[in-house]
């Protein structure tokens, strides 16, 4: 039988009891006395206090989304890493159809026209019960704000009366309805009951 000359189980000098090896570890490391609530964005880094469950199950609806770009999280690692180029959009092409066993998108290039509105591009999507929107906060549309504290920008509800509700870290001074951004049942909550038919966005531009 080899041995690995690198072999940690590889010592030949006196064990050392459970009991001793518990009292050393005591000894050395410094539990965690406080426990404090953050965000998710600011949890990287910290141990959990308590075990985390989703309070609400998988949405019982289809929902679509709408954001500046997408990554597949097979293709990502722990580390650092530069992601490959699966498409590209060559010169002379107005169109790109990208397809594979799992899924298929359609790359449009503007050309220098105007960037497309939402209801030029909700109208582009398959129907779902509820599509949610990231990012457009200079349409008219009805929005929640999401306010971060750590951010230190200021909230844009004052100036925007699209914003019909609040999720924040902090407390505002305002008339519109708040919740914690890390409630998620009343994100939720706060999110459905202030969505609008696809239709009523549709209808202000003709789409």
């Amino acid at each position: 039988m080899a041995q690995l000359s690198d072999d940690c189980f590889a010592f030949g000098g006196p064990l050392m009891s459970v009991d001793d090896a518990v009292g050393l570890i005591a000894a050395r490391v410094t539990p965690v006395q406080e426990i404090e609530t953050v965000g998710l964005k600011n949890a990287d880094g910290r141990v959990l206090a308590a075990a985390i469950a989703a309070p609400l199950p998988l949405p019982p609806f289809t929902n679509s989304a709408v954001d500046g770009y997408a990554v597949r999280s097979s293709d990502l690692s722990d580390s650092e890493q530069r992601l490959t180029v699966a498409g590209r959009i060559q010169a002379g092409a107005a169109e790109v159809l990208v397809s594979s066993g799992l899924r298929w998108a359609l790359m449009h290039e503007l050309r220098g026209a105007e960037e497309p509105k939402l209801p030029e591009l909700l109208a582009r999507l398959s129907r779902v019960d509820l599509v949610i929107v990231e990012g457009f906060k200079r349409e008219p549309h009805r929005k929640v704000e999401v306010h971060r504290a750590a951010n230190g920008k200021p909230a844009l509800f004052p100036d925007d009366p699209a914003i019909v509700g609040i999720a924040t870290d902090t407390k505002l001074e305002t008339q519109l309805p708040v919740v914690h951004l890390d409630d998620i049942a009343q994100v939720a909550a706060m999110m459905q009951a202030f969505a609008l038919p696809v239709e009523d966005v549709l209808a202000r531009t003709g789409t």
